[in-house]
Order: structure tokens, then C-alpha cells, then sequence
């Protein structure tokens, strides 16, 4: 079981125990009894993120040039967002959430030199992050004072640290395109609270454009298509 897995296991667990104990109470006076017959809401964001490539490398790559393998290396980040929230009836919310967030991701590039001499070399790749992330949001029926829901929808994210467009003598530098589309969903679970609301919830987040920008170099030849992966856990105050 990778580490992925690990925390959506453990994320579940988690928020499956705080669910059945809300309902175990059998809490007879609901908190904001009519927080969600409200048209509108706000409110912030708070999440960590685990950032990775989805590799697809050139048939026969290994075979172009002296790359061998090509590894992602996910790295821990961090986001900070402010959820505007619509209602658009009883089950359904439409939700902009734009967010600032900053992570890391390493391309571990296996080489042979030499024809014999392997090496690894790591390319760290920096980025800066604000989304714009546009979300459907499907609830269930509130129990007491907890609900579930199942969210899913479209982000554009604009990357304030690539560095595409920078005319750069290094050969070894990977540079990313500055513009990203990414398809989320997730799961969550709302709990309600004497004054506010207060979610948690996990999303998994998969970019559609290639993000590679090539330059000729043995580091980009090898890569058919790149794409974003994102892992996310957000605590969400409403």
C-alpha cells in the first residue's frame, strides 16, 4: 500500500468515527438549524498538498539517449483559499474556492555515462501556484449535526514560478508551462458547529495539458507527455 493510499484509509477512518459519533449523541437541538438554507456563504481554507507527476515517457526511450528511467518524486506543500459557496438547491452547492499554493516535485532522471557508469540526477521543480478551482458539491442528508458529500469539478491554476518564457543558458533546467487544467473530485464530510461550519475533506486533482516544455535536451526528449497529480487534504472554516 503506498502512502497515497495510506492517508486515505486513515482520512476515512477518521472521519467515519466523527460521523457515527455525532449520530450516536442523538444531539436534540441542531447547530445553525438553518446555516444551509442560506443563497450564499464564505469562508477560508486551509490544506496540505502532496504534488506528483503522471509520467508518459517515448517508446523506446531508453534507447535515444543515455536516460534509462525517469521517476516522480512527490514533495509536501501547503494551500490557503477562500470558499465562496452557492446554493443551488437542497443537495447541491456550485463552489469557487481560488487558492494559493506552494509545493515541490523532483524528477529523478537514471543516466548511464560512459556506457557503464549509472547515475541519478534529481531536478527539484518549484512551484507557486494560484487556482482557480470552479466545484460542484453533491450533499447528503444532514444527521444532527453532520453531513457527507461528494464534490467534483474543473481547476485552472496559473503557476507564478515557471519559468518558460525565461531565456536560460542552463541545459539542465526543466521548465514547466505557466498554465494548468485540472480535473478534482473528492469526498468530505461537514460538521456543524455552535457558530460555524467545519469540513474536512480529501480530492485528488489530474492535470489534462502537458505541462513540458521542450528544449531539445536530453531531459525533455524522453518525455512524451507530463501531467499534473495532486493529493490534497483540506480543513475547510464556514
Amino acid at each position: 500500500m503506498n502512502s497515497t493510499k495510506k492517508y486515505l484509509v486513515v482520512f476515512i477512518a477518521i472521519s467515519v468515527f466523527s460521523y457515527t459519533t455525532a449520530n450516536a449523541q442523538r444531539v436534540r437541538i441542531q447547530n445553525n438549524p438553518k446555516y444551509d438554507l442560506k443563497p450564499y456563504h464564505f469562508g477560508f481554507a486551509l490544506a496540505a498538498n502532496k504534488m506528483d507527476f503522471s509520467i508518459k515517457p517515448v517508446e523506446n526511450f531508453n534507447s535515444l539517449d543515455s536516460v534509462m528511467v525517469i521517476e516522480s518524486q512527490p514533495q509536501w506543500g501547503f494551500n490557503i483559499g477562500i470558499v465562496s459557496n452557492l446554493r443551488l438547491g437542497q443537495s447541491f452547492d456550485l463552489r469557487f474556492i481560488p487558492t494559493l499554493s506552494f509545493g515541490d516535485r523532483i524528477l529523478n532522471y537514471s543516466l548511464v555515462e560512459n556506457d557503464t557508469f549509472k547515475i541519478t540526477r534529481p531536478k527539484k521543480i518549484e512551484s507557486t501556484f494560484i487556482d482557480f478551482p470552479l466545484i460542484l458539491k453533491y450533499k447528503s442528508q444532514r444527521m444532527n449535526n453532520a453531513r457527507a458529500y461528494v464534490l467534483s469539478g474543473f481547476r485552472y491554476s496559473i503557476d507564478l514560478a515557471s519559468q518558460a518564457k525565461k531565456k536560460d543558458r542552463k541545459k539542465d533546467l526543466i521548465k514547466l508551462k505557466q498554465n494548468d487544467m485540472l480535473f478534482e473530485f473528492g469526498v468530505g464530510f461537514d460538521f456543524y458547529l455552535t457558530y460555524f461550519k467545519f469540513a474536512t475533506e480529501i480530492k485528488m486533482a489530474y492535470g489534462i495539458r502537458d505541462l513540458l516544455e521542450r528544449d531539445n535536451t536530453v531531459y525533455t526528449n524522453s518525455i512524451k507527455k507530463l501531467n499534473s497529480k495532486i493529493f490534497q487534504i483540506s480543513f475547510l472554516f464556514e
